[in-house]
């Protein structure tokens, strides 16, 4: 089931598998991540150094057009469409892709992107939608049809505690222990903490916690470099936790990419940056 809940412009969307949280947006009306967005934008710098051009958008906003996805043979100058393919983060703009649309004869935005609901929406066709707004089922209803269902509350008090905690740098983790969650601008660090559970050993602890630490990495949309420092092991002896690991990622729909273990003992893995991650939403 996807549970939707409005706050205002803010719409909170839940995928719910049975009673577990699997994944969780947010969505700004009035300022939304604009991600899929549609723009005519200008050429106005060529980075060979960095294999793309810089294009602009608008008055106040340019992009980054690898090469990779159309950029190579665009000069200075040149108008085009382009869709945006990642969402500004951080202080990086949004990266871009060149399309075939028709575009207007001045930089600017043409449409905006479906948003993170319709795009779960697509994803998962036969999930049910539940929501506890009105207003919102009514500009949802040209795509989604026969698919919405109204509820007073959309989220039980036990979804509202649970995405409250997502706002919280420490998780929790089976057997009591801890999960200490350190976002920065180049990788993002997941420290695993005993804790309560330091007297169990330590592969047996950190085989079971696998799962829960991404399916919160999914929930809080962690993304770019990541490293996972797990509880008590020799680095040599880390790489047992190596398939169980694989094994979890894979119910990821961005499917993060497992690199191995550094010599210090740390997993490494890289998950695409698509939309910001959670926290950058929940700061100020």
């Amino acid at each position: 089931m996807i549970a939707v809940s409005r706050w205002g412009e803010m719409v909170r969307i839940a995928l719910l598998q049975g009673d577990v949280l699997a994944e969780f947006y947010l969505w700004n009306l009035t300022a939304p991540d604009g991600l899929g967005d549609l723009y005519t934008g200008r050429v106005d710098a060529v980075m060979p150094a960095l294999a793309g051009r810089f294009v602009t958008l608008g008055s106040d906003l340019s992009g980054f057009l690898p090469d990779s996805a159309g950029g190579k043979n665009l000069f200075i100058g040149t108008y085009a469409a382009f869709r945006v393919t990642r969402s500004p983060q951080g202080d990086k703009g949004p990266r871009l892709e060149l399309t075939t649309e028709s575009h207007s004869d001045s930089p600017g935005l043409l449409r905006r992107g479906p948003g993170p609901l319709l795009e779960l929406a697509a994803r998962l066709p036969d999930e049910e939608i539940v929501l506890d707004d009105y207003a919102l089922m009514a500009e949802l209803r040209p795509v989604l049809e026969g698919r919405m269902k109204h509820a007073a509350q959309a989220f039980d008090a036990i979804l509202e505690d649970e995405i409250a905690a997502l706002a919280d740098p420490i998780a929790t983790l089976p057997h009591g222990a801890r999960l200490h969650i350190s976002p920065t601008p180049a990788a993002t660090l997941l420290d695993v903490d005993a804790a309560a559970a330091s007297n169990m050993p330590p592969l047996a602890l950190n085989n079971d916690v696998i799962p829960e630490i991404c399916r919160q990495i999914r929930l809080r949309n962690l993304s770019g470099g990541i490293l996972i420092d797990f509880a008590g092991m020799k680095p040599a002896a880390r790489t047992k936790l190596a398939e169980p690991l694989r094994l979890a990622l894979k119910s990821d729909p961005l499917r993060p990419d497992f690199m191995g273990f550094s010599h210090l003992g740390l997993a490494e893995l890289t998950r695409r940056r698509i939309r910001p991650p959670l926290h950058e939403l929940l700061t100020p």
